[in-house]
């Protein structure tokens, strides 16, 4: 007989990867991965200011990503910069690109669109509940 708990995590589980599964359909069409948009997402956020791969990794949803290899592909896509620093020559400095501004600022309003799909039977009181009730799981 499963309990609560297990019932719960379980769930959440399927959930989870119920929702990973939708966003990868999403962003292939993109040629990007969840992981590859969680930098340029991060990137973004930085204002324009340079990040390293330490500060970048610590900002990542999945912490196990091999941040190092996302960056390179995502640097081959012209979508980031890698630059050392001036200051500290073993320091790695990530900004983002106009190429990459430009196809996250593409990407915008279709990933609500598809945000809005994937908990669209969710009711806006349903939606601040759950987020509350998982904000308490930390």
């Amino acid at each position: 007989m499963q309990n609560i708990y297990n019932k719960t995590v379980v769930q959440l589980i399927i959930k989870g990867n119920l929702v990973v599964e939708q966003l990868n359909v999403f962003f292939k069409t993109y040629d990007l991965t969840v992981q590859q948009y969680n930098i340029l997402r991060i990137l973004r956020g930085q204002d324009g200011l340079p990040i390293n791969l330490f500060a970048l990794q610590e900002h990542m949803i999945h912490k196990m990503s091999n941040t190092t290899r996302l960056v390179e592909k995502l640097r081959k896509k012209e979508l980031l910069e890698r630059n050392v620093c001036k200051d500290n020559r073993r320091k790695v400095e990530i900004s983002i690109t106009d190429k990459g501004l430009g196809l996250l600022a593409g990407i915008d309003q279709s990933l609500m669109n598809c945000e809005k799909k994937i908990v669209g039977k969710l009711t806006k009181e349903e939606l601040t509940n759950l987020l509350l009730l998982l904000e308490k799981l930390n």
